[in-house]
């Protein structure tokens, strides 16, 4: 399927899925959860872009989340933008953010790459933390419209608005997979060095990748306020984004588009269970037995098993 065909597609399928879902469904909860799957949908996808794709492990996804959810803070105080402004600025800011650090860790790869986004996180918390127009350590209240832009309720509104936004994530990160951009990608992950022997331009794709994977994730946290009224560091840099948004592709698979999406859904759905039948607490450990289970079982993910059933059936 070409590229243009799978964009109009996927919109379709998209509009579909939110037509039915506002009209069918009256539960505020359900709203709630699938917001929450779609969000990880999306940072899983942005994570893949650089971290599957490229081949960059990238420990750092709370500060880009935390600076897109901060960035609306700023907006709401200044002049109560409407949201999608706010998920374009957090996308800027957070891209940007993710084009310095492309820039600055040009020369670290595997474990020191990764480390360094995780330092990154750790800087961008403690600016936080003593920031006090947007809360610092002690956190800020949002005051959420009491009306939606369009009809039904505003976390109505925040899901139909995170749901556009896995469209454009899943289509743009389907786009590269099938492009030049991302055969350049892959020719980094498999062997950069060789990569550049081969004239591959490895400094700009990796930083194209670091840029869009950080915007991505800033559009992804930009509603993040609204949607739960309080905002503090502890919440916006709250190490499930980052688990989540390493172990969903894992689980998926990397090496496809459609890994991440099946990882999210699939951990996504299985947390939001958990957190209402058993305790939300336990979503960090569901998330370590099912890596552990995953790495033993299908140790490139579902897309990985299912490709090595076919081939198997096939020979």
């Amino acid at each position: 399927m070409g590229t243009g065909k799978f964009w109009a597609l996927s919109f379709g399928v998209s509009l579909a899925l939110l037509v039915l879902t506002r009209w069918l469904i009256t539960n505020e909860y359900y709203f709630f959860a699938a917001y929450q799957v779609l969000q990880f949908i999306v940072l899983a996808t942005a994570w893949n872009i650089l971290g599957g794709y490229t081949g960059y492990t990238n420990f750092g996804t709370g500060a880009f989340f935390a600076v897109g959810a901060y960035s609306a803070v700023v907006l709401h105080k200044l002049s109560s933008a409407p949201v999608p402004v706010m998920m374009l600025v957090g996308g800027v800011m957070s891209g940007i953010i993710g084009f310095g650090m492309g820039y600055l860790t040009l020369r670290l790869r595997g474990v020191f790459f990764a480390i360094a986004t995780l330092a990154l996180a750790i800087v961008a918390q403690t600016l936080i933390v003593n920031w006090d127009y947007v809360g610092g350590s002690r956190g800020i209240y949002v005051i959420r419209p009491q009306y939606a832009p369009i009809s039904g309720s505003y976390i109505q509104y925040l899901y139909s608005l995170m749901l556009a936004l896995t469209w454009i994530s899943v289509a743009t990160a389907r786009t590269i997979e099938r492009s030049t951009l991302g055969l350049g990608f892959n020719a980094i992950r498999d062997d950069e060095q060789a990569a550049e022997a081969a004239g591959v331009p490895t400094l700009r794709l990796k930083l194209i990748s670091t840029t869009l994977s950080g915007a991505l994730m800033g559009m992804a946290g930009a509603p993040l306020p609204y949607y739960v009224t309080y905002l503090d560091p502890a919440s916006s840099f709250n190490l499930s984004y980052a688990v989540n948004s390493v172990a969903m592709p894992l689980i998926g698979g990397m090496t496809s588009w459609v890994g991440p999406v099946i990882g999210a859904v699939l951990l996504g759905t299985i947390q939001q269970l958990a957190t209402v039948t058993i305790s939300s607490a336990l979503n960090l450990l569901i998330v370590g037995v099912l890596l552990i289970v995953f790495v033993v079982i299908a140790p490139n993910g579902i897309v990985g098993l299912v490709r090595g059933w076919k081939r198997a059936r096939y020979r």
